[in-house]
């Protein structure tokens, strides 16, 4: 099984905003499969486009996997959120490009998300709880805004304070 590399916080593509797909072809269909791969070898529940250094709208998730060993990937190119419930909730959000680092995060309860799949046909799923957090999550990486963006000032900056002291014991120049 070949993976990414999933890229970490300070580097400058997970600011970026990624384009959009034109078409789900072969290629994609393989940045989707490694990315999904990519996704089960860190032990996460998703993974944008950005998080392995490429700027195109793609995020895969797989939240099933926190309730039972059965795999439900879902493999979504320009994702697009139609739909915001006024119904809110916090979930301790973390990222597997700023690991080890946890915060409560708020967003919509429930959303619906409209998408292309792997098979190049649009589609659109209600999402709620976990699944809803994750997809959220996701595209926010393709428009460059990281879970800490949600944070109050001094949360954002206490996290980070915490992680690049962690960075510096592992040795990791920042």
């Amino acid at each position: 099984m070949e993976i990414y590399q999933v890229i970490a916080l300070p580097d400058p593509v997970l600011r970026a905003t990624a384009q959009p797909v034109q078409t789900v072809n072969d290629a994609i269909r393989a940045q989707m499969k490694k990315m999904l791969d990519t996704m089960y070898a860190y032990e996460g529940v998703g993974l944008a486009a950005n998080q392995v250094a490429i700027l195109n709208r793609i995020i895969v998730i797989d939240t099933a996997r926190r309730e039972s060993d059965v795999k439900k990937p879902i493999a979504m190119a320009n994702p697009e959120i139609i739909w915001r419930s006024e119904e809110r909730w916090d979930y301790k959000e973390g990222c597997l490009s700023i690991p080890q680092m946890y915060a409560d995060v708020e967003r919509p309860k429930f959303i619906k998300v409209r998408y292309v799949d792997e098979n190049n046909q649009v589609q659109e799923m209600d999402a709620g709880g976990l699944a809803a957090t994750c997809i959220q999550h996701e595209v926010d990486h393709l428009d460059g805004i990281l879970f800490i963006d949600h944070l109050s000032r001094l949360r954002r900056e206490t996290i980070l304070k915490k992680y690049e002291k962690m960075r510096r014991e592992e040795g990791h120049v920042l």
